[in-house]
């Protein structure tokens, strides 16, 4: 039988947590950052230098795996784990996001969600017990539960129907969850938008039916950098402790070290890996663009500190060159350092954790 899924706190100072949680493929150190895998790799970067930058975590995309290769046909193979290669833990987003950013395309009912297919044009339904069943197909490690995500800024009747919907979808996904393997975990997403209120009763609500872990759902989708983090300061402080506090979808370095001194504990965000795709780097002096002239002739590397390959081998003309060129090499470099940096970044904050310094810490520019 696998372990059960569980969460240590180890530190805390102020708000901001350093813990373990421990999942059926091996241990996640808090604060964590997840490089998004959409559909079961993380674009442009090998598997291997994924884990090397510092990867204990990866997210999958439960909507784009369903579609393909579908989640029987990953399930006769093996499972994720077995069919990416990946041997450490995953969490998959269980669709959704894809509810609002494929808006022209879907329907929202009580039963779920209906879509039609981005790749052929078929419709598909997606249900809570439908998302469940794909997740546990998959084999993750922490499944999420369906919901509907609301694009800010929204009138507040439309924030409250969305809320109260994703509230009866969870209590139907923790039913579904019950066929799950020991050991993996379902986690319940706080809704409610820009409104305290409704982030409070959606809160109270989840914690009332009782998950592994929480995450704070439907913030960096317009609102203002102030707005989600007056978001994040009042949903963490009133969460669980001792369960698992997740922000989706954020952010930027910055954005980060907020979210981590109020109390989150895990992240996801393309920005690293997209940032990488089109020669953008996160240093420890600011973010450099690599298509600017200015590197042409400049033999230092992106970051004199980082440990990266893209850092130790090669200088900021040559990756310079390789993007002008248009060399795949290129994203594959920058994507590996921008993780790295993202990584390290985790790392340090956890040491200030622990040392109780989170105060001393300073953002990156």
């Amino acid at each position: 039988m696998s372990d059960p899924f569980s969460f240590r706190l180890i530190a805390t100072d102020g708000a901001a947590r350093a813990g373990e949680m421990t999942t059926a493929h091996g241990a996640v150190q808090t604060p964590a950052f997840m490089p998004v895998g959409t559909q079961a790799a993380v674009k442009g970067v090998h598997h291997d230098d994924v884990r090397a930058a510092g990867a204990e975590l990866l997210l999958a995309n439960t909507y784009h795996l369903m579609l393909r290769p579908s989640a029987e046909r990953v399930a006769a193979l093996g499972g994720l784990h077995t069919f990416m290669g990946w041997p450490g833990p995953i969490l998959t987003d269980s669709g959704g996001f894809q509810v609002m950013s494929l808006a022209p395309l879907r329907k929202i009912a009580e039963e779920g969600v209906t879509f039609r297919s981005h790749i052929d044009g078929a419709m598909v339904e997606l249900t809570p017990e439908r998302a469940v069943e794909v997740q546990i197909l998959l084999g993750s490690d922490i499944a999420m539960q369906l919901d509907e995500c609301v694009r800010l800024p929204a009138g507040r009747d439309d924030i409250e129907r969305a809320m109260k919907l994703s509230l009866r979808w969870a209590e139907r996904c923790k039913r579904a969850f019950e066929r799950a393997a020991p050991g993996r975990a379902l986690f319940g997403i706080v809704q409610g938008g820009d409104d305290a209120t409704l982030r409070g009763e959606s809160m109270r609500a989840l914690v009332d039916i009782g998950f592994h872990g929480y995450a704070i759902g439907g913030l960096a989708v317009g609102e203002a950098q102030s707005v989600m983090l007056e978001v994040v300061s009042q949903t963490a402080a009133a969460l669980p402790a001792a369960q698992p506090r997740y922000l989706m979808g954020v952010g930027t370095p910055g954005d980060l070290l907020e979210a981590m001194a109020r109390g989150i504990d895990m992240f996801d965000c393309v920005l690293p890996t997209r940032s990488g795709r089109t020669a953008q780097a996160f240093t420890r002096a600011g973010t450099l663009n690599l298509r600017n002239a200015r590197h042409a002739d400049d033999a230092a590397p992106l970051d004199a500190e980082c440990r990266c390959p893209a850092c130790n081998g090669f200088s900021r003309a040559y990756l310079h060159h390789l993007v002008k060129a248009g060399e795949i090499l290129a994203a594959m470099l920058l994507t590996t350092h921008n993780l790295t940096y993202y990584f390290d970044l985790m790392a340090a904050m956890r040491e200030a954790i622990m040392r109780g310094r989170v105060a001393e810490f300073e953002a990156p520019r």
